[in-house]
């Protein structure tokens, strides 16, 4: 497999670590261990553990965790739910268990360059469905509909889209997916920013509601501040998660049991941590924009 250098990734691993401040930080305010074990109601989580033997974790993941995912959907079943690292590793397994060489995926464009390169990467014929500020950098369905051919075996999106900001509401995702229907194709939905809205109106349903070839993507990083444990899940239909365990069953095995029992303790509370987060985008954007608005140097760019 021949893949892209990812370039995102390379700059910010050049300069992210020497910055005072970092207006480009992808993830909500991480807990600390401490806050967050209090948050939760657990302070004495470690004490209570240290006889816990540090053998494998759960190897599709931890009963618990993934019951509570489970309630962020609305038809999906604790079991069609595989824990993965991150985000990152939830995108690539379902690549890596769907696309074969002279598939035709199509990719929005900006997006995370995983979204496009790994595709290419696995000899997939990539087209980019370019999303546009004159269309509030949404996606162009007629443009879509030039791009799925025959061969297409899956779309994929990013909603919130990651740089833009953009949500894809109910309507038009279910005109993508009539689009993917008609060619028996999957969506493949990141979802690592769901949940997290500047406006308290917004709201996007998961694609995994929606349509049954939909695969949905989510990470404990970027709307549950658990970045580093390093967790994030894949679901869709039972047939698409089989393929994907085939395949981790290569690649990971299974996740930190440590790191598995950590996040469950959020389960209970992800209404509360939904909440804290919002609150601090919110804020954090009117500082963003005050600023920018005041800023002669960057007022008027």
């Amino acid at each position: 497999m021949k893949v892209d250098e990812f370039l995102v990734e390379r700059w910010m691993n050049t300069y992210e670590t020497d910055v005072e401040l970092n207006l480009a930080e992808t993830c909500v305010k991480p807990f600390t261990l401490r806050e967050y074990l209090e948050f939760v109601n657990r302070p004495d989580f470690f004490k209570e553990y240290q006889d816990t033997q540090l053998t494998y974790g759960h190897i599709e993941g931890y009963d618990e965790l993934r019951r509570g995912l489970a309630t962020l959907y609305k038809n999906v079943k604790h079991e069609d739910i595989l824990i993965t690292g991150g985000a990152i590793e939830a995108n690539f397994n379902s690549f890596y268990s769907l696309i074969e060489p002279g598939d035709t995926v199509v990719s929005v464009f900006p997006t995370y360059q995983q979204l496009f390169s790994v595709p290419k990467g696995f000899m997939a014929d990539v087209k980019l469905l370019r999303l546009k500020p004159e269309m509030n950098w949404l996606p162009d369905l007629d443009e879509l509909t030039e791009l799925v051919d025959r061969k297409t075996k899956m779309i994929v999106l990013n909603n919130p889209n990651n740089p833009c900001g953009s949500l894809i509401n109910e309507h038009t995702l279910r005109a993508i997916c009539e689009i993917a229907e008609d060619v028996d194709a999957y969506v493949h939905s990141d979802e690592a920013y769901r949940g997290l809205y500047i406006n308290p109106d917004d709201h996007t349903p998961s694609i995994v509601d929606i349509y049954d070839k939909g695969i949905a993507v989510g990470t404990f990083s970027k709307p549950i501040s658990l970045t580093g444990l390093r967790l994030g899940w894949i679901t869709s239909n039972s047939e698409v998660i089989h393929q994907c365990k085939l395949r981790r069953d290569y690649t990971t095995i299974s996740k930190s049991m440590l790191s598995e029992e950590l996040a469950a303790l959020a389960m209970p509370y992800l209404s509360h941590i939904f909440e804290r987060n919002n609150r601090i985008i919110r804020e954090n954007h009117k500082l963003l924009d005050d600023w920018i608005n005041n800023e002669p140097y960057m007022a008027h760019c």
